[in-house]
């Protein structure tokens, strides 16, 4: 019983493909029929009768032996053509640049700089996002107000340049003596010249 269903199906399946394939071998012959009897001498192809034809290629295996009127190399022309005009418009050229910002997002960049002197652009760039304005950290520094004046020379180097002539050193150790007391060392080191002040 299972044996006579399978073959059933199979029968009707094949019968279908069959179906199929007539139909679409019917519809390359008419079209075929409609292309010749547009009056020229040479038949030629519209744009929508090479898609047709692209299609029927992509879908059914037998498309190549009912062409009649032209021959297989014309549908696999047409097909590279449709394709390097998809990749031409894929790859055309885009508004060039970056999107603008908003005059407003660099005068509020600039306000909440000068409002907070000590704010960087990470934390400028953390405040904006938490407002729901997508901005990148490096766009944010762009937009920051530089500060005047000249830069602060209160660094390290010059703490040191300055105040070298009144800095000492102090070290606090034991030394064992050869009696095995135990000496207690003060030390006071000038900077200035390097030089024991007292011990």
């Amino acid at each position: 019983m299972i044996v006579w269903l399978i073959l059933l199906l199979r029968l009707a399946g094949a019968s279908l493909k069959s179906h199929r394939n007539l139909l679409l071998e019917n519809l390359a012959l008419q079209h075929q029929l409609l292309v010749l009897s547009r009056g020229s001498k040479r038949p030629r192809l519209t744009p929508l009768d090479r898609a047709l034809w692209i299609w029927l290629s992509h879908t059914w295996n037998g498309w190549k032996g009912s062409l009649r009127i032209f021959q297989p190399d014309t549908v696999i022309q047409g097909h590279r053509a449709g394709f390097r005009l998809f990749w031409r418009w894929k790859s055309r050229p885009r508004k060039a640049g970056r999107r603008t910002i908003s005059p407003d997002i660099i005068t509020l960049i600039r306000e909440m700089n000068h409002a907070n002197p000590l704010w960087g652009a990470p934390r400028i760039h953390g405040e904006l996002l938490k407002l729901g304005i997508p901005l990148a950290q490096r766009t944010v520094a762009k937009y920051m107000v530089p500060r005047s004046g000249p830069r602060s020379s209160h660094n390290w180097k010059a703490f040191l340049r300055h105040h070298l002539g009144r800095m000492v050193s102090v070290d606090f150790l034991t030394v064992p003596s050869m009696t095995f007391k135990v000496l207690y060392v003060f030390i006071v080191l000038s900077h200035d010249r390097r030089r024991v002040q007292s011990s």
